[in-house]
């Protein structure tokens, strides 16, 4: 599927637009998966409803770093497990199958190679994952889905930056908020990052959720897309310099008002580095 960008606006780009075609990205992820059996059949089998988490560990045991990232992340203080669990199947067990494969998704795609991504994506994405993850409750979301819907939420980011690096600084240097840079994707690629990684989730099977709501996060009408919009604003303040707060009653659809971010806030801030570190090893 080939994406003719559409023109640009405003100032033009030192760099020219690339020849964009998303099957050429997704078959480079195809080619990746060669180099990391064991994270792509994760992917693979994970959502399969047959899948035990005894036979999802003794898969996962084969890759020994994805392995202790998971056996970290199940001890971190976000689990509220902290030094008890002690073998991969608890740790399966503790994390969920959708955190496993959300993992093995960052191995796949290379979002653990810091040298490849844009600046600062960690901090970001862990941001993310932490707000949308202590939001969740107040949309009827499970926070350990959430976390992974925050996880994955920049994957699109980064496969456009492995594609053309130095135009996707460029938007990056120009565009400071999240919502301006998914403007400048569109103008460059013909879609944004979101849509990206929601066409990546769905090739790979992904569940429902993890999906739909990339979908619906630049509506404001749509509920669906409300979660996600509110861990964008959570990140955009507490990562952006100088950020213009934007409404969270407006972007959550009456669901948050200021006040109900203030803890949020601070407990996104209090554990960002250890769920980063747990993560990235």
């Amino acid at each position: 599927m080939t994406v003719t960008p559409f023109p640009a606006t405003g100032v033009e780009s030192i760099w020219p637009a690339p020849s964009f075609d998303i099957d050429d990205i997704l078959a480079s992820i195809d080619t990746m998966a060669a180099q990391r059996p064991v994270a792509a059949q994760i992917i693979s089998v994970a959502n399969s409803d047959d899948t035990s988490a005894k036979a999802l560990s003794k898969i996962l045991a084969s890759d020994v770093a994805l392995a202790s990232r998971v056996m970290k992340l199940a001890n971190s203080a976000y689990f509220g497990m902290r030094g008890r669990v002690t073998s991969l199947q608890f740790a399966v067990t503790v994390v969920g199958f959708t955190t496993v494969r959300t993992m093995a998704t960052v191995a796949l795609t290379e979002l653990d190679d810091e040298s490849r991504l844009p600046e600062d994506f960690w901090e970001v994405t862990t941001t993310l994952a932490l707000a949308a993850a202590t939001l969740a409750p107040r949309f009827g979301e499970r926070p350990q889905d959430a976390l992974c819907l925050g996880l994955l939420a920049q994957m699109g980011a980064a496969l456009l930056h492995h594609n053309d690096r130095d135009g996707y600084a460029e938007i990056s240097a120009a565009e400071p908020t999240f919502v301006g840079r998914r403007s400048a994707e569109v103008r460059r690629y013909g879609l944004n990052s979101l849509r990206l990684t929601a066409i990546a989730l769905e090739q790979w099977s992904f569940p429902h959720t993890m999906v739909v709501p990339r979908k619906h996060v630049d509506d404001l009408t749509a509920f669906e897309g409300a979660l996600l919009r509110g861990a964008f604003e959570v990140a955009s303040r507490l990562t952006t310099e100088d950020y213009d707060p934007l409404p969270i009653i407006r972007l959550t659809c009456g669901q948050l008002r200021e006040d109900d971010l203030v803890p949020v806030l601070d407990q996104v801030r209090a554990d960002a580095d250890e769920l980063r570190r747990a993560m990235l090893g």
